[in-house]
């Protein structure tokens, strides 16, 4: 008898094991290692490069440049190459010397005499800068004619401190600087433009959300091409490459330049329930303008995107060969974007790939090995993460992970791989997927909430023999829109993992032409159980954030602690910019407590932030109208019960 109970308990824990552990997390597949660096040095990194001998060159944006020798081993060395230049915030090699942005020049950094120290400062090309803070020069990037391309941020204005500004031209631009030293416009209509990066010899960028800029994206920078922002339009002349003016500009956008009673001007905000313009709209009727290949959903995909780098190891960091990789500062994570050509334009779908570094992730280069370097920085930003800059480096163990591999668009839905054969029975289950489509305005205003979000139904499932490929069929595919999929059901057939991450954001800009499934290929079986929740799918329930409607404070509950509404905090990214007890890009929840708002007035605070409450800060915080009532009562009880 006792051994018969012992097999029984035996049996059940060996069960509860095999199938009751929780599927694997980013963390199981990617390592983030940090190498010892000698006390004294900090990195805020702004720049990385490899050079050929697989040493890393790497600037700051305190005006140095390093030169790290064995990079991947446990005791790597360092060695100050040259120091006393201005905010580096990009580096390249080529030729056997180093190129850098400061903030005014392009400027070739070499060795010349051997002794392991830079002795030649040579400037290739200067611009304009009027001095303001905020009028960031980055890149650069090698063209594979050799030149180099390199990208200026817009200024803010004085009294409209919340408006983007070229004061000077190249601000809100890329352009081109050739060997020989002579500069030529490329592209116009950025507001923030940190992020430049090469794919397969072209030029892409990601951009910053703010004025003008919904969300932040990855774009396709073609020659003569405008994305959107229009400070830099007050410099384009007859012969420049972008063939719009201001003036077209603001025929079609109103710039909200209004004075109150006093005289002032009044900051644009979000208009609830009004018809919205959109970028693609301007895009129909003026070629020139490009709308991101690749929309990366503010505050669920990042804050403030960074560098894009192309999976070159050839499978050496992973199964995602030949996708980009982008990071982002303000939320210290990366994310990946797998992207395809239809009707001759990029499109393509993100993910979320690794979070956890200890400081924004502004720049990052692969190492010899395969490895990804990953430089850091968060001063006068503000990161999620403990520190205050870094240098990491993120390695794959060799295990593969189940995850999405790519997404095809297709006439009638699209079509999903995966790295793993899927389990058939939840792949054909119509209860295993959740589907939406929203957009962003067009607008003067800082951000935007997600608008004209639609549930799309899925009418059927076609599964591939060999279970890496699942055809979801919809009605309602929207041209230029973000489809959102969420694939939470979905389980792996050898050992029923579940995705790590289950939700993808594929950007329609053109719908493919081709054969449709035929209903007698689906599947159409629906098990009933719950759907997976739509992350965006709150956006158009919420109250208007203006700040006129009262609301009535929940009841009294226990005190809230952090782990209580850590999930909420996640979910709503509100840990990106804020921390319990320290200032990080906002202020700390305990501060805020100090103020002594009611429930109600934080939640007014959520939908509308009011940034001269905050004068310190130099980051505004966009309106987040997207966070349920409920979920900001809570959050609002947890802040108050710190005082």
């Amino acid at each position: 008898m006792k051994n018969t109970f012992k097999y029984i308990l035996f049996t059940f824990f060996s069960v509860t094991l095999t199938y009751g552990q929780e599927s694997p997390k980013e963390e199981d597949f990617y390592k983030i290692v940090t190498p010892p660096v000698p006390e004294g040095i900090l990195l805020e990194v702004g720049g990385l490069c490899t050079l050929p001998n697989g040493s890393l060159g790497i600037s700051t944006r305190r005006g140095d440049i390093w030169i790290m020798e064995n990079p991947t081993s446990r005791q790597p060395y360092f060695r100050k190459f040259a120091s006393g230049l201005h905010e580096i915030l990009g580096l390249e090699y080529k030729e056997g010397a180093f190129y850098c942005a400061q903030r005014g020049e392009l400027t070739k950094v070499a060795d010349t005499n051997g002794d392991g120290k830079a002795d030649l400062f040579e400037t290739v090309n200067a611009w304009p800068v009027s001095g303001h803070y905020h009028e960031y020069s980055f890149g650069p990037k090698l063209a594979p004619d050799g030149s180099f391309f390199v990208s200026g941020n817009v200024a803010f204005g004085n009294e409209e401190w919340w408006r983007g500004e070229a004061r000077v031209p190249t601000r809100g631009t890329i352009f081109k600087v050739f060997p020989d030293g002579h500069r030529e416009e490329w592209a116009a209509g950025m507001r923030s433009p940190a992020g430049l990066g090469m794919v397969d010899g072209e030029l892409f960028y990601a951009d910053n959300q703010g004025d003008w800029m919904g969300s932040g994206g990855v774009w396709h920078v073609k020659k003569g091409a405008f994305m959107g922002h229009p400070a830099s339009l007050k410099w384009v002349v007859k012969d420049s490459p972008v063939k719009l003016s201001e003036e077209q500009f603001y025929a079609e956008r109103d710039n909200r330049k209004v004075k109150n009673e006093a005289g002032n001007y009044i900051k644009p905000e979000n208009v609830v329930d009004e018809t919205p313009d959109m970028l693609w709209q301007l895009k129909e009727k003026y070629p020139m303008v490009q709308t991101p290949a690749v929309w990366l959903p503010h505050g669920i995909f990042g804050i403030s995107n960074s560098e894009i780098i192309q999976d070159g190891t050839k499978g050496i960091f992973g199964p995602f060969s030949g996708q980009l990789f982008v990071g982002d500062q303000g939320q210290s994570k990366i994310m990946r974007v797998f992207m395809e050509k239809i009707n001759g334009e990029y499109q393509g779908a993100a993910w979320d790939f690794r979070s956890g570094f200890q400081s924004g992730v502004m720049r990052m280069d692969w190492a010899k090995d395969g490895s990804l370097f990953v430089g850091e920085t968060n001063r006068g930003w503000g990161s999620a993460g403990d520190a205050n800059q870094g240098l990491q480096r993120l390695v794959w163990n060799g295990k593969l992970p189940f995850e999405m591999l790519a997404v095809h668009a297709m006439p009638d839905g699209f079509e999903i791989e995966f790295t793993m054969p899927v389990d058939k029975k939840s792949a054909e289950d119509l209860a295993s997927y959740s589907a939406a489509s929203f957009l962003y305005k067009h607008h003067p205003v800082y951000g935007s909430p997600p608008i004209n979000r639609e549930e799309l139904a899925i009418k059927g499932i076609k599964v591939s023999a060999d279970g890496k490929k699942v055809r979801l069929i919809m009605d309602g595919l929207r041209k230029y829109y973000i489809h959102e999929l969420n694939l939470d059901g979905i389980r792996a057939a050898t050992n029923s993992w579940s995705l790590v991450h289950p939700v993808v954001y594929y950007t329609l800009n053109n719908i493919p032409t081709g054969e449709k499934v035929s209903s007698s290929d689906m599947k159409v079986m629906d098990s009933g159980k719950a759907k997976p929740a739509s992350v965006s799918a709150n956006a158009k329930k919420v109250e208007s954030p203006d700040g006129k409607k009262t609301t009535t404070n929940a009841k009294a509950t226990a005190k809230l602690g952090f782990e209580d509404v850590k999930p909420l905090l996640q979910k709503h990214t509100c840990l990106a910019c804020h921390a319990e007890g320290k200032k990080v890009v906002g202020p700390a929840f305990k501060d805020i407590a100090k103020r002594k708002y009611s429930d109600d007035k934080i939640v007014q605070l959520i939908y509308n932030p009011q940034p001269q409450n905050w004068p310190d800060y130099s980051s505004a915080m966009a309106p987040m109208p997207q966070v349920p009532k409920k979920d900001a009562l809570k959050i609002a009880s947890y802040i108050n019960g710190l005082r």
